[in-house]
């Protein structure tokens, strides 16, 4: 038998995020995770969903209001949290989009790559001095199997583009672009002497509200075929997330996945990615332009951002966070 939610060590005295937690796999990694003793912040674009998912979890909860496609919001959910809480064990960069109903975010990015890549990359900037100190913290980011077929470059000219809403290609750049961030995340981490370790996942396929947005037309029919033979139960899909979060094993850099039919279903283990994501100089360029495009920089200097006396002092401060090993600042 592989990897399941009994092999979970307890979880309590821990602080988890989950972005994207209102639904899918991201409710089912918050629920098992408060389940087994974690405090954990859904982070969710629709409160009002988010807070219904929480009512629906048997542990302790709160809930974050954050939307990926804005940076100023994730400056302001990045604020919250940090009025709230001194140290964050657990943040799952889980939420994302596929085919949305728009071109560009509200900072003029393409969708896909705006809200999976550098939504994350911003948010995870301005909360990781709460965790780089933190023995056993994590950074898991949720990838999938669609960055192996992430063509085209990683620039500003993509990042930019208003063409990608339909494309397969380009939610496949923005998959890519969640696995190189984790995999230089880890070596910067690493070079630093970090105690928090980054990690990514891909759930396999999962027929969760991910597949519900506007896909092209030749896809379809693709897409249901794929659903019928290789997909698995959210329940199984989240399992990749979770072993990533809370396996002692599991270390620094892993990439982990569902063993079986083509990694579309099956119990977690390490996975395969393409070669793209194994290079590290791509990994550099797309993180210089990841700071550049956020306003988000990630930096090693000694020195700390006082936690402000209040939640509403937190949403009016600037967005700015750096810590003793690495942080950001914005």
């Amino acid at each position: 038998m592989g990897w399941t939610t009994t092999h979970i060590p307890d979880q309590s005295g821990r602080t988890a995020l989950v972005t994207g937690a209102s639904a899918g796999i991201g409710f089912e990694t918050a629920r098992v995770l408060a389940a087994h003793g974690a405090h954990v912040v859904l982070a969710c674009r629709d409160t009002e969903r988010g807070s219904s998912a929480a009512e629906r979890i048997d542990g302790s909860t709160e809930v974050v209001p954050l939307d990926l496609a804005s940076l100023t919001s994730v400056r302001q959910a990045a604020g919250l949290v940090r009025g709230r809480h001194r140290r964050l064990d657990l943040l799952v960069n889980n939420a994302g989009v596929m085919f949305p109903s728009y071109r560009r975010t509200k900072d003029g990015f393409e969708a896909h790559l705006g809200v999976n890549h550098l939504g994350h990359f911003a948010l995870t900037g301005l909360l990781l001095d709460l965790m780089t100190s933190v023995p056993g913290s994590r950074v898991v980011t949720v990838a999938s199997l669609a960055h192996r077929v992430g063509f085209g470059r990683l620039d500003e000219a993509a990042a930019r583009s208003s063409t990608g809403r339909r494309s397969m290609a380009a939610y496949g750049r923005s998959k890519l672009a969640n696995l190189m961030f984790a995999r230089e995340l880890q070596r910067r981490l690493a070079v630093a002497g970090a105690a928090t370790v980054s990690v990514a996942a891909h759930p396999g396929l999962s027929p969760t509200a991910l597949w519900h947005g506007d896909p092209p037309a030749l896809a379809r029919p693709l897409a249901a075929a794929g659903m019928r033979w290789l997909a698995q139960p959210v329940e199984a899909a989240a399992l990749p997330s979770l072993r990533a979060a809370v396996d002692p094993a599991v270390h620094g850099g892993a990439y982990l996945g569902p063993s079986e039919r083509f990694g579309g279903r099956g119990a977690p283990e390490p996975a395969r990615s393409s070669r793209a994501a194994r290079s590290g100089a791509e990994r550099g360029r797309l993180w210089t332009l990841s700071e550049e495009l956020t306003g988000v920089r990630y930096v090693c200097e000694p020195a700390v951002l006082e936690t402000p006396a209040s939640a509403a002092e937190t949403a009016s401060a600037p967005a700015v966070a750096v810590c003793p090993v690495t942080g950001a600042r914005a």
